[in-house]
């Protein structure tokens, strides 16, 4: 299980930046020379900042969960797998599922990101169907992610539980897949 978690997340990465940031990425973004949070260029995709890189995808979710604001994004893996072949990656016969979900929390005081550096959670997607999947969420630069699959069109409903610094919370929301 611990592979095949490495293994999604290295993918992951592999495919949101450049081959350069994929070594700093273990350190953070900080750790390229020269590169700060806010700057573009190498270890970014183009045009968009290093900070925006954990924000890829269409919000779904904007609210509370738990103690914290959350924010919800899901990103299109097709899509992006697209972009990786158009920028000259290989990624051919590697399974993955449909979308990725990512969950960032921030202090509803002072608004600033919670660095999710330990934690854990799930997410359980409810397709349109009515069949359930549950996924674990891994930590990743600064949020918890998950694949998950919405394989048709329709309504998914996701439930999250998340648990990070001794905090729980969870949200419910919808996304329909058109």
């Amino acid at each position: 299980m611990g592979m095949n978690r490495f293994t999604v997340c290295a993918v992951l990465l592999a495919f949101l930046v450049f081959p350069p940031a994929g070594v700093a990425g273990e350190k953070g973004h900080g750790a390229m020379p020269g590169m700060k949070g806010g700057e573009t260029g190498q270890g970014a995709m183009p045009g968009m900042k290093m900070e925006e890189h954990g924000k890829m995808g269409d919000k779904i979710f904007g609210g509370k969960i738990g103690p914290w604001q959350g924010e919800a994004r899901l990103a299109d893996m097709k899509a992006h797998m697209e972009k990786a072949k158009a920028s000259g990656m290989k990624m051919e016969g590697m399974m993955m599922k449909t979308h990725h979900v990512a969950v960032h929390l921030s202090d509803p005081g002072t608004k600033k990101p919670i660095t999710v550096a330990e934690g854990k959670g799930t997410v359980t997607v409810t397709g349109p169907d009515k069949k359930e999947e549950t996924s674990n969420f891994m930590v990743m630069e600064g949020h918890f992610g998950a694949d998950v699959n919405l394989p048709k069109p329709g309504k998914y409903t996701f439930k999250t539980e998340v648990e990070s610094g001794g905090k729980k919370g969870s949200a419910t929301f919808s996304y329909t897949v058109k």
